[in-house]
């Protein structure tokens, strides 16, 4: 496995969250976790917050170490928590129990309800094509190209890929996937990919150039990269990702958007926080 820059812990947090009040705004948090902002309901991706992913014997994980920073430990309460599959690096039970809330609905994918903490005001298994209203957002499940699993003998759990959809606005979390067409003409203002973990995985995870493929054609608007970098799950170099996403795009680079970690964007014609 190729390595990595610098050692993995200790590791800080980053700042304290302060996303701007508007119709749609996003920050990256590491590997699969983004916070999006949507019709003024605040969205929480895969949230990954550990220091480790993997099994858990008792309050120990055993499992790959973070690399980048961890989000903050105080981040807003998400209205919902979207959930594409069940591996340990998006499924990350120790991060939901900190996440638990009576006002959060959890979206998962089907067969994977009975992985999610109590104490969640609803969890919600969505099949491919099936819709779910929470608030003044739309939730759609799709079907990209992954599988789900657990463990190693229980691939018959669902794997989800979701479009979002409220105040005239729409966002894409393509989940994981590899190369596929699921996600033509939907034209989300924002479309957030995941670009790594594709040497050797490139039939679970899209290369970067095949995630601009499949960004152009969903007639997206803007392209917020996630999974990658955070932990050494693939053979590829840390930085490699970003590069060849970048590279890819030419001169439609400015398209890629909060690309740094913890980097605040906000959609066309409003403005990022101060």
């Amino acid at each position: 496995m190729a390595s990595v820059r610098g050692q993995p812990l200790p590791i800080d947090s980053l700042p304290e969250l302060n996303l701007p009040s508007a119709d749609l705004a996003a920050v990256w948090l590491g590997h699969a976790t983004s916070f999006i902002r949507l019709a003024g309901a605040d969205i929480l991706t895969d949230p990954v917050l550990s220091d480790r992913i993997g099994m858990s014997v008792g309050a120990r994980t055993i499992g790959l170490p973070r690399l980048v920073a961890r989000p903050p430990q105080a981040l807003p309460r998400p209205r919902l928590i979207l959930l594409s599959h069940a591996h340990f690096d998006h499924l990350d039970k120790p991060s939901l129990k900190r996440l638990v809330d009576p006002e959060t609905v959890v979206i998962t994918a089907r067969r994977t309800a009975r992985l999610i903490p109590k104490g969640f005001g609803d969890v919600i298994e969505l099949d491919w094509g099936k819709a779910a209203q929470i608030g003044g957002v739309e939730v759609r499940a799709m079907r990209p190209r992954h599988w789900g699993a657990r463990a190693a003998l229980d691939h018959w759990r669902g794997y989800n890929a979701y479009r979002l959809a409220g105040a005239g606005r729409s966002v894409l979390f393509a989940g994981d996937t590899a190369h596929t067409d699921a996600f033509n003409d939907l034209r989300p203002d924002l479309a957030v990919f995941g670009i790594g973990a594709y040497e050797p995985w490139e039939h679970a995870h899209a290369t970067p150039e095949q995630v601009w493929s499949m960004f152009e054609r969903s007639g997206g608007a803007n392209l917020l990269p996630i999974h990658h970098s955070t932990f050494e799950l693939s053979d590829e170099q840390a930085d490699e990702p970003l590069s060849r996403l970048r590279a890819a795009a030419g001169a439609h680079a400015a398209r890629i958007v909060g690309a740094a970690l913890g980097e605040f964007w906000a959609g066309p014609g409003l403005d990022p926080p101060a």
